[in-house]
């Protein structure tokens, strides 16, 4: 029986790594996947997953008129799992085609994106995900300044001082967010 699962982290939990390692797998073993990204995230290039450490993948962008239900019921051959990066860019909409993908096509779906923005706000994508998803499941990561695990992104301006205001997205990588601990959130020692 398929399921609906969110996977959630800060930023350089290795979201983007799990989720082109997973399509590994599945695609070793001649298991089908289809891979979506948000159309907003455009540090490489729209429509491409990337990690960290260098590995990148083409993937449908998606954009909010998009139909992510009717792309996976009309793709041509049986998949196995669906994956969704940047997860937290979702509309709510987008989100209740995700459910629809597990419920009526009986295909997994995997998302992965963060959780909250660096206000500590939920994103969209990312509170419709807690509400619906089967399974939930944090990947950890630590404080950028201490040993803690981090639970929060910290945005930092051009000058390397913290952000506690502003538009909920502004695309960017350790040149404008750092992972940090609740503490170093209210009290960034820079």
């Amino acid at each position: 029986m398929a399921q609906l699962f969110f996977k959630y982290g800060a930023m350089n939990s290795g979201k983007s790594f799990e989720i082109l390692k997973v399509a590994h797998n599945y695609e070793e073993q001649n298991k089908p996947v289809l891979m979506f990204t948000s159309a907003i995230d455009d540090r490489d290039e729209v429509g491409y997953i990337s990690s960290r450490i260098g590995m990148r993948r083409k993937a449908i962008p998606v954009y909010d008129d998009t139909d992510m239900f009717e792309v996976v019921k009309s793709y041509p051959e049986r998949l196995f799992c669906v994956l969704v990066d940047e997860v937290q860019f979702l509309k709510k909409h987008h989100v209740l085609q995700l459910t629809r993908i597990v419920d009526e096509l009986d295909i997994p779906v995997m998302g992965f994106g963060l959780k909250n923005d660096f206000r500590n706000e939920l994103f969209e994508g990312s509170k419709y995900m807690l509400l619906y998803a089967d399974k939930i499941e944090e990947m950890k990561t630590i404080c950028w300044f201490c040993h803690k695990k981090a639970t929060m992104n910290l945005r930092i301006d051009e000058n390397g001082k913290p952000v506690y205001t502003g538009d909920q997205i502004q695309i960017g990588g350790n040149d404008t967010y750092y992972p940090v601990c609740r503490k170093c959130h209210a009290n960034p020692p820079l």
